[in-house]
Formats: C-alpha cells, structure tokens, sequence
C-alpha cells in the first residue's frame, strides 16, 4: 500500500508516482497533439515515440543495462529532451552536466559519477578534448533516419525508489555533492511545477532553463500530466525575450539567476504593450520590489521556495503576500529550529526542517557521501541548512543559507537579502556579503563588488544602498573584485574570499576623518 498524502491518493488512487509508463503511455497517445515546439516547428508524440525508441536500442548497442549511468553535455534542443525521455523509460541513470563546466569540474563529475557513457554534441568538443575522462566513453548522438519505424518503445520493469538521475549541487563550501534522484522524486517534482506555476490545460511553457539543473528537467513531465506544450529554446536572452513570447505564447514564466532583474533593465519600448504571460513563479523577489515587478512586467508572482534535495518544491506563496515563499505544499511539512532543534517562535529565524506524507518525496542518499547524506537525513526529515521566519499568518520567509548569514547588531542578516538589493545597481554586475570580525559585537558585513564597467565611487554606492536596506543590514566594507570564482550552479564560493580588510573601503573610518 502506498504511502500517499491525501493530495495524490486522491489525484492518482491507482497510480504509483513514477515516469517510465507515463511517457510510454504519452508518447504512445498519438491523438493528444505535439508536445514540443521549436520556432515555429511543432514535433509531433509520434515523432518523438520513433526518437525515443531509436535511442533505447542504440543505448542497448553499447552495451547498457538498466542502472548504468550516462553523463549528458548537450545544450537545450528536442535531441537533448529525446535523450532525456530515452534515459528514463530505459531504466538508465541520467547524469546531467553543466555546459559551462571545465576541465576541473568535468574531470571531478565524470571521476565521482563514474558513468559508462558521456553523450556531447561537436560543440564541445574542444573542451572534453583536454580531459582525462577515465573508463568513460565519450560518444554523440546518432544520425536519426525520420522514416525508420523499424524500433519500438520498450520499458523495463522500473521501480519509483529506483534512480532516475544524479544531479549535482554546489553550495559554498567542498566539493558538489550528487543528489540521487528518483524516479518517483522527478514525478513529484514536475506534479509540483505544475501547482507552483498554476499551470492550466492549453498553456504554453517557454523552456529555457538549463536541463542540467532541476528547474529544467522538472518541466519534462508536464506535458504528460497536462494537455500543454513546451516551446524549447537554447537559453534565456534578453534581446529576444518578448519576441520568443509572442512567437509561442508562451503562459508561464520561470525566473532564476537574475531573470526578473534583466527585464525590469531593459528599455520600457522593449517590453510590448500587451503579452500573453500570465504568470512568473520563481525564487528571489523582495518584498520592496514585488509591486515594482508585477506592475512592470504585468505578471502575477508566485514566490516558492525548496531544493533539490526535496523533489524541488516545499512551499509556495499562492496568495501574493510580497517577500513571502509561502506555506507548504499540501505533502510537506515545514518545522523551523533552532540549533538544539526546538522550534523558534513566530518572527525569529530557524533551519527549514522537512518532513513528507509521501513516501520517497527526498532523495535516498548523496551519491558516496555518507557524512553529507547523515547530515541532511536525521531521523526521517530534511535538514536544509536553510534559514526562514513565519509570520502569525502562518507565511514563511526565506532568509537564507545558514552558513551564508551574518550576525550583526543583534541581528541574523541574511546575506542573499542584502545581494538581492544590490542588483538591482545599475552599475553592479555581481556582489557577495560575507561576514568579518567586528571590534564591537559579532561580525560587520563586507561586500565584494563586481562591476559592469567603470567602477563607482564608494560614498555613492554607499548612499544608493541606505535608501535600500535596514541599517543593520547595510555593509561597513566595500571591496572591488574583478570577478568571482563560480560553481557549476553559478554560485559565487564565498570560501574563496578574502576576510583581509586592507584594501576595503570603511565607510565608518571614511566618516570619522
């Protein structure tokens, strides 16, 4: 018997929240239309079922079996999406790679993933040239003949628990860690989009997130639980944003990595008088810039917040209240604790702690890493190392990583708040606060700059930030930096910052004289 919340016992009371029957089902339903589109190409589930099984008897060529992983380096196209769907409904591991990773993160993904295969395209070929890839075998995608129906779509019995994916996390400290991500985790994770995004029956989706991350790959399902269509495109591009949207309709859209910020950048000629987006659910608004959003870009915004590790999503704010990522999703729960786990009262910062219903809602494991694995799986629940509030209405705001805030004045600050106001600078490409020694109380901030072209004079930058940020929250030290390390995930590595203050600006040394 399943382990279900009442949500999916009652959406699915026969179904085991898994992937493979679903997409051999959907592709096999030729009557449902095109699932994806491309420009203006639509490509039809027929089209996509003779891809699909084309690839699954090339896998078998190579000498595959279901379990083996296949590390994927492609960049956002149909081809890439086939691979995907061949992946799943054979009951092979997809091990997804960051496009942008180098020589020291490819070597160290394909040495820890140790997988049988890694499928690229020409593109990049001169980066995998110069790395050692082990016992990998680097391989690219076959020629595909559109009118060889020679190959059927086989499914491998394939359990929810089995891994469907192992997907990589960076956070500020060691080496990525590999999410093992299950099958039922991705079902879960796309069903959630599909509540978080408010996706309707005929909406189109812009597909612009890279696959490698789950943000992306989440999308993939939806089209079979959903009578929608995904429009595919390489990657976000401001230039030609609203065009994209006008070409395919689009509904819906996901905003990561500064979206949001580059269009309210952008010329007000840009942006059309009217568009068809009806909705953007992401992470990362402010409060003091909700209204400004939705008024310009004439969304509505749907705030969630979760992780990999948790299928994706863990809460979501369905009723507007800006700066808030909501409450939890009808399978979690969500306890904040402080750090001898007791829960913190109403207003006061805790770890986000995560609790499911639904049996296999986070991952199983980090791939050969116990100690990371113990850390975060404790008796049952999630420990995030997250840090949130909730207000008496019961609405949870994030604050951020527990190891990225700062203690100041009395104060837990947040430095993803304080990042957050910075760039909306418009002369600041990048920043990242971090803590330093204070001579009074716990820590001062020190933010490193990174800026778009000429650099800007402190006491301005300064100014700028007072009539932005609560006092506590404002930084003592200024540093320009000419750039900043990143992981694969584009975090900057705040342990790769100096705490050396001597070529800081001090604005209260700067006051003094």
């Amino acid at each position: 018997m399943h382990s279900y919340s009442e949500y999916f016992a009652h959406r699915y009371p026969e179904d085991a929240l898994d992937c493979a029957p679903l997409i051999v089902a959907g592709l096999r339903d030729t009557a449902a239309g095109a699932m994806l589109h491309v420009n203006e190409r639509a490509i039809t589930r027929a089209e996509t079922a003779r891809r699909v099984a084309h690839l699954q008897h090339w896998f078998v060529r190579q000498g595959l079996v279901p379990g083996d992983r296949v590390a994927v380096m492609l960049g956002n196209s149909p081809e890439h999406i086939h691979v995907i769907y061949a992946l799943i409904v054979s009951g092979l591991v997809w091990v997804p790679v960051n496009t942008r990773l180098r020589r020291a993160g490819l070597e160290y993904l394909l040495g820890h993933a140790e997988p049988k295969l890694l499928v690229s395209e020409p593109i990049f070929d001169e980066v995998i040239d110069g790395i050692d890839c082990g016992r990998t075998s680097r391989v690219q995608i076959p020629a595909f003949d559109a009118d060889d129906t020679s190959a059927c779509l086989c499914a491998p019995h394939i359990e929810p628990s089995d891994p469907l994916c192992v997907i990589y996390t960076s956070g500020t400290t060691g080496a990525p860690k590999g999410v093992i991500f299950t099958h039922r985790m991705m079902r879960i994770a796309s069903e959630a989009a599909i509540r978080v995004a408010d996706i309707h029956p005929g909406d189109r989706l812009l597909l612009w997130e890279p696959l490698c991350h789950i943000g992306g790959a989440q999308m993939l399902l939806v089209p079979f639980l959903e009578p929608v269509g995904l429009d595919v495109v390489a990657r976000f591009s401001a230039t030609q944003f609203w065009a994209q949207i006008a070409r395919s309709r689009a509904t819906q859209l996901h905003y990561l990595g500064g979206v949001l910020d580059i269009l309210m950048q952008l010329p007000a000629e840009a942006q059309p008088a009217a568009h068809t987006i009806r909705v953007a659910w992401g992470a990362g608004v402010s409060a003091s810039a909700w209204a400004a959003i939705e008024s310009r870009l004439q969304v509505r915004l749907r705030e969630c917040y979760g992780m990999t590790e948790c299928s994706s999503f863990a809460t979501l704010n369905a009723n507007g209240k800006p700066g808030s990522v909501g409450k939890a999703l009808p399978w979690i729960d969500v306890e904040l604790l402080d750090e001898n786990g007791q829960a913190v009262a109403d207003g006061e910062a805790g770890e986000i702690v995560l609790s499911s219903r639904v049996e296999g809602a986070f991952l199983p494991a980090y791939l050969k890493n116990g100690e990371a694995t113990r850390a975060a799986l404790r008796n049952g629940k999630l420990h995030t190392g997250d840090s949130a509030r909730r207000d008496a209405d019961g609405d949870l705001f994030f604050v951020g990583r527990r190891t990225d805030s700062m203690r100041v004045r009395g104060e837990n600050v947040s430095a993803w708040e304080i990042e957050r106001v910075f760039a909306q600078h418009p002369s600041i490409l990048a920043s990242a606060a971090i803590g330093v020694a204070s001579e009074i109380g716990e820590q001062d901030i020190l933010l490193n700059v990174q800026f778009r072209d000429a650099a800007v004079d402190w006491e301005s930058v300064h100014a700028w930030a007072a009539e932005h940020l609560a006092s506590f929250q404002l930084p003592r030290y200024y540093r320009a930096v000419a750039h900043f390390e990143l992981t694969p995930s584009e975090r900057v590595k705040k342990h790769l910052l100096p705490r050396d203050l001597s070529d800081a600006w001090d604005r209260i040394s700067k006051v003094a004289a």
